[in-house]
């Protein structure tokens, strides 16, 4: 499995266009969405400014797709004399590796909508919004599945995403066992083997993971074992079951270390998800 699968297995989005034509005024967005849903506007031709909540002000000229993964507030402006016509979208993220992975990514990512492979992909997805063919939803939601899969490799050939997943999954020394963790976190892993895998030493292999990272290998291990329980959870699979397939020899086992993350005990948790 090469590296930008691995960050993708069990990693699904769900995308809702909120406008698309032509655009004039300005619109306030992010405020109220979760933190595991963001933006997509495609510029397909004209002029379009974004103000970030931060005070940046940032303006394109040329079509252009503008991410921004997080719920980040946000404003778009045009003036009618710009002419910008554009497609914007909610994109909702589901997995067990989202927190980890949009964490540590840039709040706003901008990229050339003819250069490369993205442009096939966007100009499809235009083909479908513009449409309304049987499917619609399914395919728009595959096109921004692949259009996510295109973008990373962009980010990581780049070197953009200097700490996070993406970071360690580019990183020579430490993608092997990044992806292993991921496939395999039943595992009894532990520092050593972990260091085994990647052939360095521990201490090595603790100072480079957590410089490229952001966090130990344990508490990357850690995160990675909880959000797939809580998967498996919403799956209606017993504590105890869950437990062993992520890696915790009892239910108590995980129960523990499930409330020290959460707050809360699994039961707990998915009583709190089923009441939203």
């Amino acid at each position: 499995m090469d590296n930008v699968a691995a960050i993708l297995k069990n990693f699904s989005i769900t995308t809702q266009v909120i406008f698309n034509g032509s655009f004039c005024g300005s619109k306030t967005l992010g405020s109220n969405l979760s933190g595991d849903c963001g933006h997509l506007h495609f510029l397909r031709s004209g002029k379009l400014t974004v103000l970030s909540d931060s005070g940046h002000k940032l303006v394109f000229e040329r079509p252009t797709v503008i991410m921004l993964p997080c719920s980040t507030e946000h404003q778009i402006v045009s003036a009618e004399s710009e002419n910008a016509d554009v497609v914007c979208a909610t994109v909702q993220f589901y997995g067990v590796k989202q927190r980890q992975l949009l964490a540590n990514l840039p709040k706003l990512i901008c990229l050339d909508i003819n250069v490369g492979e993205i442009q096939k992909t966007v100009q499809w997805l235009f083909k479908e919004v513009d449409g309304q063919q049987l499917g619609q939803q399914s395919i728009v939601n595959k096109l921004c599945d692949i259009f996510m899969i295109q973008m990373l490799r962009q980010l990581s050939a780049r070197g953009i995403v200097l700490q996070g997943m993406l970071a360690g999954l580019s990183h020579p020394g430490l993608a092997k066992t990044m992806v292993m963790l991921q496939e395999s976190p039943e595992q009894q892993w532990n520092l050593t083997s972990m260091a085994s895998s990647a052939a360095m030493s521990r201490s090595k292999f603790a100072a480079l993971f957590r410089e490229t990272v952001g966090q130990t290998a344990t508490e990357f291990l850690t995160d990675l074992r909880i959000s797939l329980a809580q998967e498996l959870l919403q799956q209606d699979q017993a504590v105890a079951l869950v437990a062993n397939r992520v890696g915790y020899e009892h239910g108590s086992a995980l129960a523990r270390v499930f409330r020290k993350k959460t707050g809360l005990s699994p039961l707990q948790w998915l009583e709190m998800l089923h009441k939203k």
